[in-house]
């Protein structure tokens, strides 16, 4: 009987694995994409990434599949890339270009270098905000909904809404 039971304890185990296995896998681009947000060493980088995914596994037996694995997922992601990056920079300060997270030319508008001029501009605006801030602008350019936005980062829809109006002001004013 005892063997039946550590039988079926290793297989829920098993089985616990592997839909956190195929879940992790599915929303892949959410850990790297957080960590290229956040790190701009690519050594920092896996190692956030991999930070991130022991985290995510620590935390997934109070994973709720009422609620959206994604926005879950970004919320441990953020809450660690943000726990990394203060303790880094403690270590050391790092920006993170937008560039080193995107490996695709920049689009033309017919004058290539006004575009790029405004990219890197962008670029180091994204990488002088706060840890909040730069969570909240990646989910925005992401494209997520207020409310999802609201619910990872733990903020009201009209606190997002604010704070986002606010940013937009920031870069018109500092961008212009």
């Amino acid at each position: 009987m005892e063997q039946l039971a550590l039988d079926s304890t290793a297989q829920q185990a098993r089985a616990t694995r592997q839909r956190f296995g195929a879940l992790l896998e599915a929303h892949r681009g959410i850990v790297f994409k957080v960590a290229n947000t956040y790190c701009r060493n690519p050594d920092d980088r896996d190692e956030l990434a991999q930070e991130i995914a022991t985290q995510l596994w620590r935390a997934y037996p109070g994973y709720d599949p009422q609620r959206a694995f994604p926005t879950w997922m970004y919320r441990i992601a953020l809450n660690v890339a943000i726990s990394h990056a203060r303790g880094d920079g403690r270590r050391r300060r790092h920006a993170v270009p937008l560039d080193d997270a995107v490996h695709e030319p920049v689009g033309d508008d017919g004058d290539g270098f006004e575009v790029d001029d405004q990219v890197r501009a962008l670029q180091r605006f994204i990488a002088a905000l706060d840890h909040f801030n730069r969570a909240l602008l990646l989910l925005y350019l992401e494209e997520h909904s207020y409310r999802e936005i609201a619910e990872i980062l733990g903020i009201s829809e009209t606190n997002v809404a604010t704070k986002i109006s606010r940013l937009k002001q920031r870069i018109r004013q500092e961008l212009a």
